[in-house]
């Protein structure tokens, strides 16, 4: 599993630089990750630990919680909204807690809800938290 998610950071940030050389986008332009439940989080907490052009994140779920994905959490200082399904066979829940637990920023939010991962809808999950994604995004490239 290590080596497809390192393969995989090095893939994203060789993205990343193909992205922001295009008009555009640009070099400024914020950067925000927001990937599946399952590998988009084993990916995706290395990946913002290892990419500073990462401004906010989402991840979920307790998929893949191992010691180098615990580690990486350790890194993150980024805005974190972290999802949850609570009912999810395949999603060890204590995993999940640990993996929130992990993440170094000041500005995390858990979101449980009932289900699965592939029935749960994570419909308005922003509209309740005072800074989004989005706003994070906003904000930093502001600056």
């Amino acid at each position: 599993m290590a080596s497809l998610a390192e393969q995989a950071v090095a893939e994203w940030r060789s993205t990343l630089d193909a992205l922001r050389v295009l008009p555009q986008i640009g070099p400024d332009a914020p950067v925000g990750y927001g990937g599946g439940i399952a590998m988009g989080t084993a990916i995706g907490v290395r990946l913002a630990a290892a990419e500073p052009r990462i401004t906010a994140a989402i991840f979920g779920g307790g998929f893949f919680v191992d010691e180098p994905v615990i580690m990486a959490a350790r890194q993150i200082t980024v805005p974190v909204q972290f999802l949850l399904p609570w009912d999810d066979e395949h999603v060890d829940r204590s995993s999940g807690l640990a993996l929130f637990d992990a993440f170094a920023s000041a500005e995390k939010t858990l979101h449980a809800k009932p289900g699965d991962h592939r029935s749960v809808r994570w419909v308005g999950v922003d509209d309740r938290r005072p800074v989004t994604l989005t706003t994070a995004l906003k904000c930093r490239h502001m600056r």
